[in-house]
């Protein structure tokens, strides 16, 4: 692996983990659910729920 690709996939990773990390602050009830495949993030879902009194 050359450093080309290894600051490529890094910064991907930084991406991926910067996107999990808005969803959890942006949702005061919910869940977040982060969908792997091959060992790679793929998907992440943000189910919020909203709450009456």
């Amino acid at each position: 692996m050359n450093s080309k690709n290894t600051v490529t996939e890094y910064k991907e990773k930084q991406h991926i983990l910067e996107e999990i990390v808005e969803a959890i602050e942006s949702v005061n009830y919910g869940e977040i659910v982060i969908a792997i495949h091959d060992s790679r993030v793929v998907q992440i879902e943000k189910r919020e729920k909203k709450r009456f009194k």
